[in-house]
Parts: C-alpha cells; structure tokens; sequence
C-alpha cells in the first residue's frame, strides 16, 4: 500500500512531471510522464458539444444490411492497400505500409515463417487470460470471443484469395492475471503450440511478453490493456492495444473536473499497484502539472490480489476529496463502489469516476451494488455493453445476446461477455482484408492490413472508429463519451457528444528502464 500527496498550482505549466512504473517490483514512482498536447486541446475542443455525431451504420436495421456494410468497409481498406502498392518489397525483404510503417523482416528468426499457424483448412489464435483468480471473470472474454469464432466458423469461415477457406482454433490459457503464469502461457502459444498470433492483457503480463513476442514477429494484436505502450509502431510494429490509452483517460478525467468544479478541488484515487494503475497515476499527474485549477491529488494504491478496498477507501474519504477515481480493474471496481456507500464518499464527493475498463453492469448494476452506482461517471471508451438497456434494441447488440443465448451462456452473467465481441469482430475482419490481398492470408497481409484499420464497428457508440494508420496513427480506440450512471435505467446515459480524438495521440516508444514514452 502506498500513499502519495501532489499539489499543482498556477506555477505550474506544460510537459512533463510525475511518477510512473512498470519495473519488475510493480512499485508505482520514478520516471516522468508525457502530457499529449494533441489529444489535450482536442478533449478541450469538443468537450461541452451536445450534437451528436453522425455514423453510416445509425440506420442499419437487420444483420443481413449489416454484412453488406462489413464488406463494403472491407473493400475499402483492400483497395487502398492495394493501390498504394503497400506490401512485401521481395528485394529487400521489407514490409511496407502507410504513413512509413516498415518491418525489416530479415531481423525475423532464422527459422520464422510467414505462415505459421495456418494450415489449409485452420487458423489457431493463441489466446492467454484469466480464467482463475480475483480477475476471473476476464474469461468471459475468451468464452464470449469463442463463440463469436464458432459462429464465423459455421457460416463459412475465412476464405482467401488463393482459395483456401479455413476456421479459427482459438487455444485460450489462464493466466490469473499473474505475470508468472502470463509469460510461460505466451512461451507454450510460440513455441508448443505455433499460433499464428497472440492475444493476451494485463498490462504487467503484455509488458514482460511484448518484446519476445515482436523478436519472433508474430501478429499481437488487441492486447486488452490501454496502457500507452503499445502505440509503439516503429519498435513493437506486430502488437497494439484494443482499450483507450489510460493516458487520454487521465486528460479526459481533468478536462471534465476543471470544467465543472471551480479551482483548489481535491481528488482522491484508489490505484492497483502495478503497470496498469501506474499509468493512470503518471497520465493524471501529468495532466495536473499543466492546468491552473490548482488541484491537489491523493492516492492509495491495493495489490492487485487484494481481497478488499476497505482500508484505503476509509483513507480516502477521510480526505473529505471533491472527487473520487477507481483506477482499478475487475472486482476492486464493484468494491470500491460498496466501500464509498458505506463511509460516505458516495454522498460526500461531487464527482465519483469509474475506469473506463469496468463499464460493465457486471461490475456497476443493482446485481452487484444495488443503487450505489447511480450517478457514477465514465469516460468509457466508446464500447458497448450488451447489458445497457439503452441498447436492448440495437441491432448488432441483440443478435450478439442471441448468440451467447443459443451457446447457453447467460448473457447477463458478465460484463466481459461484450469484450468477446469487441475484441473478437475487427479480429476476423482483419483476417478477411489480409485474404484478399495478393498472397492470402499470412502473417504479414494481416499486419497490413491492421495496420491500415478504418472501421466503424456494431459494438461502438456511433461516431467511435476503429482506426490505425501505419506510424502516424497507432492507438485502435480514440473515441469516448462522458457518461452518468443512471441506476433506474441501469444505464450509462451519455453527455454531450461523442468525443472523437481520431490519429490524435502521438505513438510511445516505451522504454522500461525509465517507465515511460521516450
């Protein structure tokens, strides 16, 4: 447990400040973090904004027009992959993409190949996470992704442009979220079993298996963790992320208190102390260093196994803040919702933030903390949760209810059932763009193809695209809302417009030694 005190005040100005971690002690401290003027002024430009934005898909009403759609985006990005000549140079042996994306695929292992884990007729995605634990519940995803796969699989599968039509072998291992079970899962995934790719999250366990995995140049996309990291093109080109960098989170939480909460406001966090909880410390300390509000930041930081909140939140509300984040992940969100019922900070605070990682009703809906919830805030992602009542008539949401239904999975039985979906969708539509260019579908086609990511997906708000642009734009989500919980509705109802911060964010090349973007 740690506990810090900041004060920011009007002397204070631009750049750089704070702590950060991610050394092998999982301590929180050291380094300094890097403030993103862009995403800054584009969060200042557009918050406050009531229109909401636009998006072609708004009017889509059955999943065969939403297929059509699908197609038609995936024409698009072929296209523009193919006109722009982005592929393999044979003379060099050079992948090249948009905006000066390379790999140098002579540095690739003596004995790698650009087909692993295909066959003729099976793609086999390895997959690591928490199936056992205190953050048990992200098994959900794989669970949910599975049948998301299993459904690709029955209606066809993947067919390429040299004609091979192949299904997806989704090989998941638990890793507890636990670095020690992570990092020898990814080994067995490489070594044992040969996937084509690695999915795998926890920022600590994607930031001790990212560089092996970039070494032997295999696909490592949608790492479930926002850390800031992975926008890393040039020295991590095969891995990026599939959350919101907990850096733009941090802007978006100061941007929102110095907007409605006059100078010299408190705020208290309650942090996991590792390299996820780390990040949002350094990303927020680094927001306040710039602004005039004068606001002073206190924090407790749990392990992530803690099996309650309860010290650190009496800590906490005994600072009387005027703010409370959870820069936590899991149950320690549903906890820290209980505890700030029961001493207070729930009626004490003004502003109560969750992290944009436990938006789910599975860890704020009346199941699990009754009322206690309502008036929370987010700036959420832009991902839906299945469970939203606001989206019980969604199209693409219902037919994805359907799905879990007809596997005989509950829906309602966890928020991480959506991540499935989130994750598992632009996955396969990648899949489906890297086979019809020339060549088919190999390792090298898909990271192309990723890498020139331009999709509106069925399980974003409107107006939130799923965009990567070679080295310019390296961070799949940038699109947020700001929303309140509304425990009637059992609902996050928006405010405002959709922030759209698109190409926004400028790439982070980490570096571990001094825990932060060089």
């Amino acid at each position: 447990m740690k506990r810090s005190r900041t004060v920011f005040g009007l002397l204070m100005c631009v750049a750089l400040v704070a702590s950060a971690c991610g050394g092998d002690d999982g301590e929180s401290g050291g380094g300094e973090a890097r403030l993103d003027a862009s995403v800054k002024e584009g969060v200042a430009s557009q918050i406050g904004e009531t229109t909401a934005t636009s998006a072609a898909a708004a009017e889509i009403s059955s999943m065969e027009e939403y297929e059509a759609f699908w197609a038609e985006q995936r024409q698009v990005i072929v296209d523009k992959i193919k006109t722009n000549g982005w592929g393999v140079d044979e003379a060099t042996n050079t992948l090249n993409g948009p905006e000066g994306f390379t790999i140098d695929l002579s540095a690739c292992p003596s004995n790698w190949s650009n087909t692993q884990g295909l066959t003729d007729t099976e793609i086999k995605v390895g997959q690591s996470t928490a199936f056992s634990g205190t953050l048990a519940d992200y098994g959900n995803m794989s669970r949910a992704m599975q049948v998301y796969l299993d459904y690709v699989n029955e209606n066809g599968g993947v067919t390429d442009s040299e004609g091979k039509t192949r299904t997806f072998n989704l090989i998941a291992k638990d890793d507890g979220y636990d670095p020690a079970r992570g990092i020898p899962n990814v080994d067995e995934l490489l070594d044992r079993d040969q996937t084509f790719m690695i999915h795998n999250g926890g920022s600590a366990i994607v930031m001790r298996t990212y560089d092996k995995i970039n070494e032997r140049c295999v696909p490592h996309p949608l790492a479930w963790t926002g850390h800031p990291a992975w926008g890393d093109p040039v020295n991590h080109p095969w891995t990026t992320g599939a959350l919101l960098s907990y850096f733009t989170e941090a802007i978006l939480w100061g941007s929102y208190i110095e907007e409605h909460l006059p100078p010299g406001a408190k705020v208290a966090g309650l942090a996991m102390n590792n390299d996820f909880g780390a990040a949002y410390i350094a990303g927020f300390e680094s927001f306040l260093a710039q602004s005039d509000h004068d606001i002073e930041f206190v924090y407790e930081t749990i392990e992530p196994t803690a099996p309650d909140v309860k010290n650190e939140m009496t800590t906490l509300a005994a600072e009387d803040p005027d703010v409370f984040i959870a820069m936590t992940t899991g149950v320690t969100c549903t906890l820290a919702i209980q505890e700030a019922a029961q001493n207070g900070l729930n009626e004490s605070a003004e502003l109560l933030w969750q992290p944009s990682v436990c938006k789910a009703l599975s860890f704020v809906g009346e199941d699990v903390v009754g009322d206690s919830s309502d008036g929370w805030m987010i700036a959420g992602g832009g991902y839906i949760d299945i469970n939203d009542s606001g989206f019980a008539d969604h199209v693409a949401i219902k037919w994805a209810r359907g799905l879990l239904e007809d596997a005989g999975i509950d829906p309602g039985s966890s928020g991480n059932l959506s991540a499935g979906f989130h994750f598992g969708w632009p996955l396969v539509e990648a899949f489906r763009i890297a086979g019809q260019l020339d060549g088919g579908l190999t390792r090298t086609n898909f990271i192309l193809a990723w890498r020139a990511m331009d999709l509106e997906s069925p399980f974003m708000l409107p107006g939130v695209r799923l965009t990567l642009n070679g080295n310019k734009d390296a961070y799949l989500v940038e699109g947020t809302e700001f929303a309140r919980f509304d425990s009637a509705q059992q609902s996050w109802v928006q405010e405002g417009a959709t922030i759209d911060l698109s190409g926004e964010s400028a790439p982070c090349a980490w570096d571990q030694a001094i825990a932060n973007c060089q």
